[in-house]
């Protein structure tokens, strides 16, 4: 909990101290203001990479599961069940977060999984 939230100096401590809980693994902080809210809520939405990452995932899960495949590639690297879990945490975030998800997924509609 950060109890700097008045001015310039209190909201950059709030965001600094945000994203290293992000760094740490953190998924939230709590506020004592109002004020905090969207600061906290910025630093912890997914960024655009990872956001892209979850959408490919869960794209090309769907197409694998239509498939009858459990496991999948993915740029050479595994896909499985709680891979999967995440990545559909990270879409659900980040829609939460205002995120644009639907245009970001069909960007990707065509991910194949390999």
């Amino acid at each position: 909990m950060c109890t700097s939230f008045r001015g310039e100096e209190g909201l950059r401590v709030l965001e600094e101290e945000s994203l290293q809980g992000k760094g740490l693994g953190f998924n939230g902080k709590q506020c004592i203001h109002p004020s905090q809210v969207g600061v906290v809520q910025k630093a912890f939405a997914p960024g655009r990479e990872e956001v892209e990452w979850a959408v490919r995932v869960v794209v090309g899960d769907e197409k694998a599961d239509a498939g009858g495949r459990g496991a999948w590639t993915l740029e050479g690297k595994m896909i499985d069940a709680p891979v999967v879990g995440k990545a559909k945490a990270i879409v659900k975030r980040a829609k939460s977060c205002g995120i644009d998800v639907d245009n970001v997924r069909e960007r990707w509609k065509d991910q194949e999984p390999e």
